[in-house]
């Protein structure tokens, strides 16, 4: 069994200031962490208990539909350079150089080294279906580390790799790692949601993300309680009510209004006493689309959508496949839509034919179709149009849905009220398509004898976030509890007084008895007060703990309950049979 007296485990009373969240807070402060850098974490004796225990049930789950590999994490740019993905990554990849100056990285992902293994041994359909999956440290440069072990530059990643011959077994690929990952997140222990996402840098046709909620999250989700539906907000969308059109003025046509510093929309919608779902609102970007030769270029973005909405800038980024956004300075306004901020609108303003063409590139989102008798700006300083309508009065290169959906907009599938909520990311899977074998070469011969690209698919854990996500869902202002699969400990008997020989022998006996019946224990016998001992045990997430005091003589001690702080009193001879149909 192993004794607190001679563990390391240095609980703090305070968090550090740095600390915002709840999970970074306790894991500090029960001695589960210790920075380094920032954003770089050592992992201490408690820790990396829960690490370990949360990487079996992992690896228990994932050997059931795949193969378990260990890729370097020092890799050469060759690889990335095929992918095209050494230079989209920007920042985010850690780069070096070896004595010889060839240019490597630090692997942050794998999809490039596993397709290289695939393209070099892969030579026949009879070799397909292939799930390799790894269990390794990954490394980001990110610019804003922050809260603990959500937002780090070195962390622990289960990413696993399908291979198939067609775009059938690419689905039943998906649908493995879908049930696996539900499988290892009930496992844990956590409250979770499997959201539609955004590809983002992986690239391919489908994702999904799993998601825990939480205030520390820095993603929002879309759900709805009733039909379940659920997705990022980043691919989300909704039904939205109607609207009320204005009547029109004089002839009905755009009809000039002097608005002399009249900018913001809501100040727009007073001026003119309509609601800003009836005012066309502009926001204009410049986007970083190809790499030419390594050298980015940036071309004119106009998007059109009401004035209440927000523009989604993910969803316009897939849209038109740019890597980057950024606002247009007052020059660029001038020269591609020959108009002051605040005063930008779409009539006289010449769209491209389609997307990747020569001109302005002009969204329009979805909500503004068939839409009557708007206000827009007038592309001239104090002035607004009134009595503007999409396709009579101005034209577009393509209409799509590019705006962030509301809480409290109807769900797109049954038309009940949506939720919108914070949460972090646990897992995420790609459906990849032919992104990496197409471009790297790799290819087998089908059953026809005939030379094929495999398609492929990519998934990802992030360990940490499991121990992190548990800690956001289930803790107070004394510490948190842990389900018993990844707690540290299942059960922690705390002897009251060690100095008392008796006392000290029956929480020795406990503890040995539940050791021998299974249990992962942890005795306190460490010279301290009882008050001192019961805030630790509180603190460090062990689900449940066994007091062994003065009632001990008459052959009974205390269970407690972290998750319900609740305690009642047991027989000694009781303990294992009442934790085992507790646990």
């Amino acid at each position: 069994m192993h004794r607190w007296s001679k563990l390391f485990v240095p609980t703090l009373r305070e968090a550090p200031a740095d600390a915002e969240v709840a999970s970074h807070k306790f894991l500090v402060r029960s001695g589960y962490i210790r920075q380094l850098g920032a954003g770089i974490y050592s992992y201490l004796f408690l820790g990396q208990r829960s690490i370990n225990k949360i990487v079996g049930i992992v690896r228990e789950e994932m050997d059931k539909i795949g193969q378990e590999f260990l890729l370097p994490g020092i890799l050469p740019s060759e690889v990335w350079e095929q992918s095209g993905r050494w230079n989209t990554m920007g920042q985010n990849m850690f780069r070096l150089q070896d004595r010889k100056g060839a240019p490597l990285c630090l692997g942050m992902t794998h999809e490039e080294v596993m397709t290289d293994i695939a393209r070099k041994e892969l030579r026949s359909y009879k070799q397909l279906p292939q799930i390799w999956y790894q269990i390794q440290t990954k490394f980001r440069d990110e610019p804003r580390p922050k809260a603990g072990l959500l937002r780090v530059r070195q962390f622990i990643m289960k990413d696993s790799y399908s291979f198939d011959i067609d775009a059938a077994g690419l689905d039943k690929s998906f649908d493995l790692h879908d049930a696996v990952y539900r499988a290892i997140f009930s496992r844990c222990g956590l409250s979770f949601i499997a959201v539609e996402a955004d590809s983002g840098a992986m690239g391919g046709t489908q994702s999904q993300e799993f998601m825990v909620y939480t205030d520390a999250g820095e993603d929002l989700i879309v759900s709805c309680p009733k039909c379940h539906y659920a997705a990022n907000l980043e691919k989300a969308t909704s039904q939205l009510a109607p609207v009320s059109e204005l009547p029109p003025t004089g002839d009905g046509k755009p009809e000039l209004v002097s608005t002399p510093g009249i900018a913001v929309v809501a100040d727009v919608a007073k001026f003119f006493n309509i609601s800003e779902a009836s005012d066309i609102k502009c926001v204009a970007y410049m986007a970083e689309t190809k790499y030419p030769k390594g050298k980015a270029v940036w071309s004119p973005v106009v998007v059109f959508l009401r004035g209440d909405h927000q523009v989604n800038e993910t969803k316009l980024l897939g849209l038109i496949k740019a890597a980057e956004l950024r606002p247009m300075q007052p020059e660029e306004l001038e020269r591609y839509i020959h108009g002051p901020a605040g005063f930008l609108g779409p009539i006289g303003l010449t769209p491209a034919k389609a997307l990747g063409e020569d001109g302005v590139a002009v969204i329009l989102d979805l909500a503004l179709e068939g839409r009557e008798n708007m206000v827009s700006g007038a592309n001239k300083l104090d002035y607004h149009y009134r009595n503007v309508s999409p396709g009579r009065d101005f034209t577009w290169t393509i209409a799509a849905d590019v705006r962030n959906v509301v809480e409290g907009e109807s769900c797109p599938q049954c038309g009940s009220p949506l939720k919108v909520a914070k949460a972090v990311e646990i897992g995420h899977i790609f459906k990849l398509g032919y992104r990496y074998t197409q471009i790297m070469g790799a290819r087998v011969l089908d059953p026809n004898g005939k030379e094929v690209t495999p398609i492929m698919g990519s998934y990802g854990i992030g360990i940490e976030r499991i121990l992190t996500a548990s800690i956001e869902q289930s803790h107070d202002a004394n510490g948190f509890w842990l389900p018993r699969s990844i707690a540290p400990f299942e059960v922690v008997v705390t002897v009251t007084n060690v100095t008392d020989s008796n006392l000290l022998s029956t929480g020795e006996r406990i503890a040995a008895d539940l050791e021998a019946a299974g249990f992962d224990v942890l005795l306190d016998d460490r010279d301290e007060r009882a008050g001192v001992k019961f805030k630790d045990a509180d603190l460090i997430g062990i689900p449940y703990r066994i007091n062994v005091g003065k009632k001990a003589a008459e052959g009974k001690v205390e269970l407690v309950t972290r998750a319900k702080a609740s305690s009642e009193d047991i027989e000694i001879a009781n303990v294992v049979s009442t934790l085992q149909e507790a646990l």
